[in-house]
């Protein structure tokens, strides 16, 4: 690990700061990006404060030009990368019956799959030049089924698993290979305003960001973490039949329902 050289999009707390940390202390490069600058450059310091270095590239997932422009950077400072961890999400959650958006989807969309694309637009040709290199991107155990009142969002986690996996097989025998990371509910700010029945098996950033690092450097194809949660999601509500799918997750809208 000393001395690898790791991209980690939206460093800016959670899952990503952590990444950025535990990576820090065994010797890693880093490159992080996130939108507040603030935010960013505390988790630099962060960094350092670990023994690690960082360059720190404040900008938008969302925008091709500043992802080209963010890559340039990093080929001048490190000279490229080993890997890349696209982790940079957003969430929204509200229930079709109360407000079904057009608009909501288009920005999570943005984010979580547009985001990911761009950077692997920007990456890919000079790991698959150099034969050599990793791809890892943060989905989620939502990705897996359409969830209750996450529309956009278990949609979104789903089309990059989807993106990924064809993008795995492509590469197949290229020397890159690619890691898909499925987490359940991690404690971080896009989870802070649910309830905690509301996410079974809460677990902490350190934890994930420890579970996501083992699985990135074994080159699992897929990471799915805290196992009890993930392994019932992906292998028993991802299989269940449509009507019982459906009657089973329909009550958890009726109940948050009554409880609004």
């Amino acid at each position: 690990m000393p001395g690898r050289r790791v991209l980690i999009t939206g460093a800016t707390s959670g899952l990503g700061r952590e990444l950025a940390l535990q990576l820090a202390r065994e010797g890693c490069r880093l490159a992080l990006t996130g939108r507040r600058e603030e935010r960013l450059k505390e988790t630099a310091r962060a960094v350092s404060s670990a023994g690690g270095a960082a360059l720190a590239l404040a900008g938008d997932v969302r925008d091709p030009a500043c992802v080209q422009r963010h890559y340039a950077a990093i080929k001048k400072e490190l000279g490229g990368l080993d890997w890349a961890i696209l982790n940079a999400g957003i969430s929204k959650s509200s229930s079709a019956r109360d407000r079904f958006s057009s608009e909501d989807f288009r920005r999570v969309y943005e984010t979580n799959v547009f985001g990911p694309v761009y950077w692997i637009e920007a990456v890919l040709p000079d790991m698959l030049a150099a034969r050599s290199g990793v791809i890892a991107g943060i989905a989620s155990v939502a990705g897996f089924r359409g969830l209750p009142r996450s529309g956009a969002y278990s949609s979104s986690k789903a089309a990059l698993i989807a993106t990924l996996e064809s993008l795995r097989v492509d590469l197949r025998g290229s020397g890159v290979e690619v890691v898909i990371v499925c987490p359940g509910f991690i404690r971080t700010e896009l989870t802070e305003k649910w309830k905690p029945e509301d996410m079974p098996f809460l677990i902490e950033p350190e934890a994930a960001a420890r579970k996501a690092i083992a699985g990135i450097k074994a080159r699992r194809r897929i990471v799915h973490f805290p196992w009890p949660f993930s392994a019932a999601v992906k292998y028993v509500v991802r299989n269940m039949p449509g009507f019982l799918y459906d009657r089973v997750a329909s009550r958890a809208t009726r109940r948050r329902l009554k409880q609004s």
